[in-house]
């Protein structure tokens, strides 16, 4: 019987009159990588402080590698924890500064360099040993404090936002990195960020909190296309949101407007409900992706959800070109496409038609989202 390496039960975590965290379940298997996902005041840090044992919790049970970790210190929990700071002894060098936690344990001499020169050759950094902190960049630093703390082979490696201080090129090879070395090593690894890509990224699964409560739990790809409120789909990318009444269950439902317009969508998922009754109101969301952009007379376009518009905005992301349509009823809709040479870009004030499938619209109970666009 597998053991599962962190377990959450109903924790909660409260500050006099606030509740920071409220009654949070949460499992994360042995090896797995799981992402704490969330806008800022979320509870984000507030759960992974929990598992460290920074704070305890005012109710509830953790238990780490199948044992009762709730009033253990944090030296007594075999984790590993990397900053967004780097919090690398500046006065050390490299080899110093990783094998300090091996000396803090009193290994043989031989033991920590062999180990140190095997971490710094594992972060593809294996001829800095002998630098300062101050000579590296933000990246090789960020590596060193990575380094520092595989190298003593913790159960669980706790990350809160480290790569936040990179800018963005940085920071994209550096997930990458993060990843290579997870699969690597085998490590449980829990990631605290507020960066939706980023999580979409390297994560095994996503747990999203909002308001100190979990909104929804997942692979990245079960939060990105399935959905299970209007705050998910638009905390994860972008989303066109669009609110109305069931006027056929279907399946494919069809939702009609106040406006009169008319959308046919997937039934509500069995999450949420079995069937979405007829008169009752719910949101629609599809993806920009999967919104095609063409001349508003061309006929060639067979899919079931049509609407016209006039470009408000074409802005030139590189890859994609993101478009802003804005629709009858006051809707903006945005459609990406991507970009090649030679791509007509669209001039504000052109008419176009917006067309998408009925598959790739998703059914919601009504919330926030209402009639723009949103990210």
């Amino acid at each position: 019987m597998t053991v599962d390496m962190v377990r959450l039960d109903r924790c909660t975590k409260n500050y006099g009159s606030v509740t920071a965290l409220a009654e949070i379940d949460l499992t994360i298997a042995r090896g797995e990588f799981v992402t704490l996902l969330g806008p800022s005041g979320s509870g984000k840090t507030t759960l992974l402080n929990l598992i460290a044992g920074m704070i305890v919790p005012s109710a509830g049970r953790i238990f780490i590698d199948g044992k009762d970790a709730t009033a253990l210190p944090p030296s007594k929990r075999g984790l590993g924890m990397v900053f967004q700071n780097y919090a690398l002894m500046p006065h050390m060098t490299v080899f110093d500064n990783i094998a300090f936690p091996l000396r803090v344990r009193r290994l043989p001499a031989a033991e920590i360099r062999r180990k140190v020169t095997d971490v710094l050759k594992m972060v593809q950094l294996p001829d800095v040993a002998g630098r300062k902190p101050r000579a590296l960049s933000g990246g090789q630093q960020q590596r060193i404090s990575l380094a520092r703390c595989i190298v003593y082979n913790p159960a669980i490696i706790l990350m809160d936002e480290p790569l936040g201080a990179l800018d963005k090129k940085l920071r994209e090879d550096m997930q990458l990195e993060i990843k290579r070395l997870h699969q690597e090593l085998g490590i449980t690894m829990l990631y605290v960020t507020h960066d939706q890509e980023e999580a979409l990224v390297m994560s095994d699964r996503i747990v999203l909190l909002t308001g100190g409560r979990v909104a929804q739990m997942g692979t990245p790809d079960e939060l990105y296309h399935r959905p299970l409120s209007t705050f998910v789909a638009n905390f994860l990318g972008h989303s066109n949101m669009i609110v109305g009444s069931i006027e056929d269950q279907g399946p494919p439902v069809r939702v009609r407007t106040r406006d009169g317009l008319g959308f046919l969508s997937q039934p509500l998922p069995s999450e949420l409900a079995p069937v979405a009754r007829k008169g009752e109101t719910v949101s629609l969301m599809v993806r920009p992706e999967n919104v095609t952009i063409a001349g508003a007379a061309d006929a060639s376009r067979k899919l079931e959800n049509t609407v016209e518009g006039t470009v408000n905005d074409s802005v030139n992301l590189g890859g994609v070109i993101r478009h802003y349509v804005a629709c009858p009823g006051g809707r903006v809709f945005i459609s990406v496409e991507f970009n090649r040479p030679g791509l007509r870009i669209l001039e504000k004030g052109t008419r176009v038609q917006l067309a998408w499938r009925a598959l790739d619209m998703r059914l919601l109970p009504s919330g926030d989202g209402g009639t723009t666009a949103t990210a």
